[in-house]
């Protein structure tokens, strides 16, 4: 690593972003039933809470590309984040809830698009370092779910607003120790060159597979702990079991540079994609069987570890540095965003309806739908997309 390159700030600030995911995305669920929610306004809220990718990342994308400020952008989201995260201590109901999960996700949802601009600016030309700065997110996450599934079989889940503010927090505070890349130059963002960028086939194909990716991942993001829960499973031991997806995706992301070395992008996207379909249909079959579920589990690696990696190479070489704000903006609105909110909608639906596992074989489909875009995608996969938007074998 360059001693140019930040590595520990960097590090940091993915390590407390993730954490906060940690602390959420396994208890929230349990909480808000706690609250007295049902199985379909969680899975509302919950939509709510990603559905803010729509649109946030790409006005702050657009916001950072045209100003130039994009630490600027970073801080002042994290600080309103935490500001409008406070109105949670009011006990609003299922509209308010709403309301301020819309409000503080909005800005929150916006700064890591624009922190993986500066993290890639800051690696420059040795982007296929990036697992090692990233990986530090996943460590936080583990710490957060492990320590948290151990803290909540002890204690209130109605201590987990106070534990997810300080998390904000802290996300705002490491954003200030981050300075800019010294060789970054100030680019004035154009809608209309993002635009040419886009219209080529490759970025415009990918962004339909992440969009089906994540419809997949609707179910696990919201109900996995509520699912397990229904089957015996005690919060300590569902913590441990979204952390062991994490601590393999930890893995890859020391290892995927080295993937890319001896297989093609395509031919790692497919495998992914497929191994996601297996992966949501044997949580369906076999909730019951920890082993299963361990394997499952473990393939977190592909379905999210090596995809991502992937999906940070396809970007960066899609965009330039003038759209690479919107660039990123655009994957997190229409593959966490569109996909995400999409999946948990559906999913709280189905599991209102028919049941949890219903709401798994959903997701299997919407995974293997993508693997087969994928595959009939080889006929754009000699292509490279230069960053006038024009195409060449």
């Amino acid at each position: 690593m360059s001693e140019r390159v930040p590595y520990w700030r960097l590090s940091g600030f993915y390590f407390w972003y993730f954490g906060l995911l940690g602390s959420m995305l396994p208890f929230w669920g349990l909480f808000l039933r706690e609250e007295g929610f049902t199985l379909a306004e969680i899975g509302q809220l919950m939509a709510v809470l990603v559905g803010t990718k729509l649109v946030a990342p790409n006005v702050w994308g657009w916001l950072a590309d045209h100003t130039g400020k994009r630490l600027q952008v970073i801080r002042g989201g994290a600080l309103l984040a935490v500001l409008i995260f406070g109105f949670m201590f009011l006990k609003p109901g299922f509209w308010g809830m709403a309301l301020v999960m819309a409000g503080f996700s909005f800005f929150w949802n916006a700064i890591l698009p624009q922190f993986e601009v500066i993290t890639l600016r800051h690696l420059d030309t040795a982007t296929d370092q990036y697992s090692r700065i990233r990986v530090w997110g996943s460590v936080g996450f583990v710490v957060a779910v492990v320590g948290l599934g151990w803290f909540f079989e002890n204690h209130s889940l109605q201590t987990l607003p106070a534990i997810l503010a300080v998390m904000l927090l802290l996300i705002a505070l490491s954003s200030f120790a981050v300075s800019s890349p010294q060789h970054s130059v100030r680019h004035q963002g154009s809608l209309k060159a993002f635009v040419q960028q886009l219209k080529s086939p490759q970025p415009i194909l990918f962004f339909a597979i992440c969009f089906l990716l994540q419809v997949s991942h609707g179910p696990y993001y919201t109900f996995f702990s509520i699912y397990l829960g229904d089957f015996g499973y005690s919060k300590s031991l569902i913590g441990w079991l979204w952390a062991l997806g994490v601590i393999a995706e930890i893995v890859v992301f020391l290892l995927v540079h080295r993937l890319f070395g001896y297989f093609s992008v395509r031919s790692l996207t497919i495998a992914c994609l497929f191994i996601a379909a297996a992966r949501w249909l044997v949580t369906g079959l076999y909730p019951e069987h920890l082993l299963i579920i361990l394997i499952a589990q473990v393939s977190h690696a592909a379905t999210f570890g090596v995809f991502h990696a992937i999906a940070m190479h396809l970007i960066h070489q899609y965009f330039s540095p003038t759209a690479a704000g919107q660039g990123q903006a655009m994957y997190s609105a229409l593959s966490f965003g569109a996909g995400g909110a999409s999946g948990a909608f559906l999913s709280g639906f189905i599991v209102e309806n028919w049941g949890g596992s219903m709401a798994y074989f959903m997701a299997a489909t919407a995974a293997l739908a993508a693997g087969l875009l994928a595959m009939a995608l080889a006929t754009h996969s000699s292509y490279r997309v230069s960053h006038d938007g024009t195409q060449s074998a």
